[in-house]
């Protein structure tokens, strides 16, 4: 998954539960300037970022590290 594709899920999460930016940012702590840059495709958010916006919007977030390299 794209990190675009990651912030349209966590943007479509934010507006089906009708949470504004700043209640988002009030309850995850994850500053509201940081969103806003996020939410435009800005930034490079740290996992535990993703995960703190993740956990407030009651989304699950995991990392998958696959080696790719077959011999």
């Amino acid at each position: 998954m794209h990190f675009k594709d990651i912030i349209q899920i966590i943007k479509d999460r934010r507006e089906s539960l009708q949470v504004t930016q700043e209640t988002l940012a009030q309850l995850s702590g994850v500053g509201l300037r940081t969103l806003k840059q996020l939410e435009r495709g800005k930034g490079n958010p740290t996992l535990i970022t993703l995960q703190k916006i993740g956990d407030a919007l009651g989304l699950e977030v995991s990392m998958k590290i696959k080696n790719r390299i077959t011999e």
